[in-house]
């Protein structure tokens, strides 16, 4: 990567069809300007720790062995060719002919296999866990491999197909083994179809690869230059995407319904949602703390949320309410939401009802101040927080605080700064939060139970990979692990549909809305973006998300002029 400037000047002449950075001249047609993943300096490309690399590393600069399509359910073949289960065990793999690293070397199994395999030796890899349940790999040509697993988890295994990023074994076996995680790896060497080409503290550049292996089958995006922005204002962006300096955004930005028509700004739909659904904004309730640990007293929360004037004056019909089990609108995942049991356990806004069930649970005002008291005549007082700054979640939690006052139940909001917020996250030291981290869009809705119901860390002083609240459920826990392992979808389903009806009957945190797929477009100089009308990429550049819909986005936008 050409890391070679000392000061990065901008000067960007947008009324121009160039931009000029210290000499070297982007022209405006051939350069592609989006924003809302990058939320600091670039400064890690490592593939291994994809929470921490610049958005763009994973399916950009790495990819994946397939992508996945979340508006077909679809797996589209990438670096492999094909991929199937021989038998309950075994999985065969064959890759592509003719795959290339940057760096003009080929790419085959031996990559693949060094990829996984070096998973088994840190464990600070992400994906390391597999090796709980998969034996071996067999390489059975360059192109050609055969996973075994002891423990199949096939559920899961989709989902990696196109998380882990395949690296190549010439350059990674030289590093130490401890070091692989902590590496910048400021000049990545990939196989994707775009270079780490330069960057500055507010902007990160990408270069086409016009050598990339894919070129004769997908072929080569339009966009020659990347230029990937850090931008922390939502009016900053909605000005550059007004005026055309931002060509994509995939930020949340309030005022978008008012002005779209006005500055022919381009969303998925053109009239509310505007935005497909990508994630789910939940309530997570304390399990561990009094009043929280009675599911009745859940239950009653769950009915006493109105998240429609949320909706509507908050989101300005951006986003949609969440259905009671906070299942995304896609195939994936809705081919397992049982309906049967959502009308039997599930919740609607309904006062009366959170009143009734509060009443019979014994939770009553005794000294009649308008709120309630416990069953053993102690004052309820609880706070719920979101992180300051997130004006849309801030505002949020002033009308669920209300509600529940509306109810008896004295919360107040607080809107500590982001660090607090995820220390009293982790820790379980809060009441009540809203959180969304790992709720996002994928192929399957274990990813959701996984995140939702996280087991392995609930006893632990700190947690980090979900189930924020520490809800135990053991008889939970098992039917999610049951899940996972079933590949009969079928007999998936109807697993399924016991964790739903125990989620709904303990209701240990509450769906609310789902948060939009934030994208807004300008056609002042790239045109054919996704739409309803035009479906055929989910329009998103956040990290992780370049294979699912990213890179199609990439392939198939085309110059305005």
């Amino acid at each position: 990567m050409k890391f070679r400037l000392k000061y990065f000047l901008v000067i960007l002449v947008f009324s121009m069809l160039f931009v000029s950075m210290f000499g070297e001249t982007f022209k405006r047609d051939e350069t592609f300007f989006f924003g809302g993943g990058l939320w600091s300096a670039p400064s890690n490309w490592n593939p291994l720790t994809p929470w921490a690399a610049v958005p763009g590393t994973i399916g950009g600069v790495y990819e994946t062995l397939f992508t996945y399509d979340p508006l077909t359910n679809k797996f589209i073949p990438w670096l492999a060719e094909k991929g199937y289960w021989k038998d309950d065990n075994h999985y065969y793999l064959k890759l592509r002919n003719d795959l290339k690293w940057t760096d003009g070397n080929p790419m085959n199994a031996d990559d693949v296999i060094f990829t996984f395999e070096i998973a088994k030796k840190n464990k600070g890899i992400s994906y390391s866990t597999i090796w709980n349940w998969m034996s071996s790999i067999k390489k059975l040509s360059n192109t050609e491999l055969l996973f075994e697993f002891s423990d199949p988890r096939y559920h899961e295994w989709d989902f990696q197909l196109y998380q882990i990023a395949i690296i190549p074994k010439h350059i990674w076996s030289k590093y130490p083994i401890d070091s692989v995680v902590s590496l910048s790896n400021e000049n990545p060497i990939g196989s994707g179809m775009y270079l780490a080409y330069d960057k500055t503290d507010d902007r990160m550049i990408f270069k086409r690869n016009d050598k990339w292996w894919g070129k004769n089958i997908f072929g080569l995006p339009a966009p020659k230059y990347l230029i990937e922005l850090k931008i922390f204002s939502n009016n900053v962006a909605l000005g550059m995407l007004m005026k055309g300096e931002l060509d994509v955004s995939n930020f949340f930005l309030p005022g978008i319904p008012s002005v779209k028509n006005i500055y022919k700004i381009k969303t998925w739909f053109e009239k509310a949602p505007y935005m497909l659904s990508d994630n789910t904004a939940l309530l997570f309730l304390n399990t561990k703390k009094e009043h929280m640990n009675d599911p009745k007293f859940r239950k009653a929360l769950s009915y006493a949320i109105n998240v429609s004037p949320i909706i509507r004056r908050v989101f300005e019909f951006q986003v949609e309410p969440a259905n009671p089990l906070g299942f995304l609108p896609v195939d994936s995942w809705m081919k397992y939401y049982d309906k049967d049991i959502v009308e039997n356990y599930g919740f609607s806004y309904s006062p009366a009802m959170a009143k009734k069930i509060l009443d019979e649970a014994g939770y009553k005002d005794i000294d009649n101040d308008g709120f309630r008291e416990t069953l053993d005549g102690k004052k309820i007082d609880l706070t719920i927080i979101v992180p300051f700054g997130w004006t849309d979640w801030m505002e949020s939690i002033k009308n669920i605080s209300s509600d529940f006052e509306k109810v008896g139940i004295k919360v107040e909001p607080k809107f500590p700064d982001f660090g607090k917020y995820m220390e009293d996250m982790n820790s379980a030291t809060f009441d009540m939060l809203i959180n969304n981290f790992n709720s996002n869009v994928s192929s399957t809705p274990w990813t959701y139970f996984n995140w939702l119901f996280e087991s392995t860390q609930i006893d632990n002083e700190k947690a980090y990979g979900g189930n924020w609240g520490r809800y135990k459920n053991q008889e939970l826990f098992s039917l999610i692990k049951e899940f996972n392992k079933t590949k009969d979808e079928e007999k998936a389903k109807k697993i399924a549909s016991k964790i739903e009806k125990i989620f709904l009957e303990e209701m240990p945190v509450i769906p609310l809305w789902y948060n939009g797929m934030w994208f807004q477009a300008s056609e002042k100089y790239w045109t054919n973006y996704p739409d309803e009308n035009n479906p055929y990429a989910w329009p998103s550049l956040w990290g992780g998300r370049w294979q699912v819909g990213g890179n199609m986005l990439l392939l198939n936008i085309k110059p305005a002029k």
